[in-house]
């Protein structure tokens, strides 16, 4: 024949469990004190097994504890043993916090996502701006090149009228009038309005 397996205390030392947490429930700091030092091993096993975190484990069991405090009066000894009761607490207590963990690793990771992501304004800019680009090398290239030449040194060089004149080996006159007709022409293909 086996011996009864007890936790915590021999239980000739004192009251059963149930009487413990009847105690706790109607306010009895030392019955709680009793309950503690009974129940924290197997709490703190259960959360563990759930958990595998120490740091985590023990304060999910601090927890557990102050709840079995605050809950004792809802515990009915026609549901099932005290030690039941609390490993339930325990149980559900750790796999709470492991999806919580679970769901604000998620959150993090989606965020990250997003932070990542340009933003819609952000891409439409780009494309409108390629678009726009392409639209005037495809109007360059209907100018005459000295045309092209000027208004590429002037606009995209930054070059003065009179530079622009020097480096194309060109009158002042005549590349202000290549100038004036390249933007005319610039402007037509491009469709803007005066």
């Amino acid at each position: 024949m086996q011996e009864a397996v007890h936790i915590g205390r021999n239980p000739s030392a004192g009251p059963d469990l149930e009487t413990l947490v009847g105690r706790v429930a109607l306010g009895d700091e030392d019955a709680f004190a009793s309950v503690y030092d009974t129940v924290m091993g197997p709490v703190l096993g259960t959360v563990r097994a759930v958990l595998r975190d120490l740091a985590q484990s023990e304060e999910v069991a601090q927890e557990i504890m102050v709840e079995v405090w605050r809950t004792a009066p809802r515990y009915r000894t026609d549901r099932g043993t005290a030690i039941n009761w609390i490993l339930t607490l325990a149980h559900r207590r750790a796999i709470d916090r492991v999806r919580s963990v679970e769901a604000a690793s998620a959150r993090d990771h989606k965020a990250a996502l997003l932070d990542h992501t340009p933003e819609f304004d952000e891409v439409t800019e780009q494309v409108e701006a390629r678009l726009e680009r392409e639209q005037v090398r495809r109007c360059l290239r209907t100018l005459t090149e000295i045309q092209r030449q000027a208004v590429t040194l002037a606009y995209y060089r930054g070059l003065t009228y009179r530079q622009v004149a020097e480096a194309l080996t060109l009158p002042l006159g005549t590349v202000k009038t290549r100038l004036r007709d390249g933007l005319i022409r610039l402007r037509d293909c491009l469709g803007v309005t005066a």
